[in-house]
């Protein structure tokens, strides 16, 4: 079946650091913004394949008060706004702030379901987006993205670079 049949979008969840951008411990500033080698190119083969590109990412530099929770919007917006301009749609950005040990007691939580290796970023994105998740899957670069796929029920492939678009070219078969 395909979305029109079923009125759903499969969806691939991509974890942003390490995955989209290089993670260089952090990012959050404008000049932190470095894509991984073939990212724009892999959210494009996504988007031509039928894929919505939702990205799922822990952000507790938020927690640890080494950014705010509106620095980290306004730079995950910046990846949108770039990737789109070189031909990449991600549909949504499901960011978790919150970690067990906060400096801010406003996103301390001793276990969030939204921060992975839970799967709550996921289960929303695809109830807020009618999202199928049984024709879904997530890519991620650690073993709490994987283990975050698990729980929700969903395929998780670990990349571990080089390029994402090659990455992503062998997982949809050419």
């Amino acid at each position: 079946m395909n979305e029109t049949e079923t009125g759903r979008h499969p969806a691939v969840f991509l974890d942003r650091d390490g995955v989209l951008i290089e993670d260089s411990g952090y990012p959050h500033l404008d000049e932190h913004l470095v894509f991984t080698p073939g990212a724009a190119e892999a959210v494009q083969r996504l988007n031509r394949a039928g894929f919505m590109a939702v990205v799922v990412t822990n952000q507790s530099g938020v927690a640890r008060g080494m950014f705010t929770e509106a620095r980290m919007h306004a730079f995950n917006a910046l990846m949108v706004r770039t990737l789109a301009a070189r031909g990449g749609r991600i549909s949504a950005v499901y960011a978790c702030p919150f970690h067990a040990s906060a400096q801010d007691p406003a996103y301390q939580h001793p276990d969030h379901p939204d921060r992975k290796p839970n799967p709550g970023m996921i289960l929303r994105a695809a109830a807020e987006h009618d999202i199928d998740l049984k024709r879904s899957f997530l890519i991620g670069d650690r073993d709490s993205d994987m283990e975050a796929a698990r729980r929700a029920g969903i395929p998780g492939f670990l990349f571990e670079g080089p390029n994402l678009d090659v990455f992503v070219r062998d997982l949809l078969g050419g």
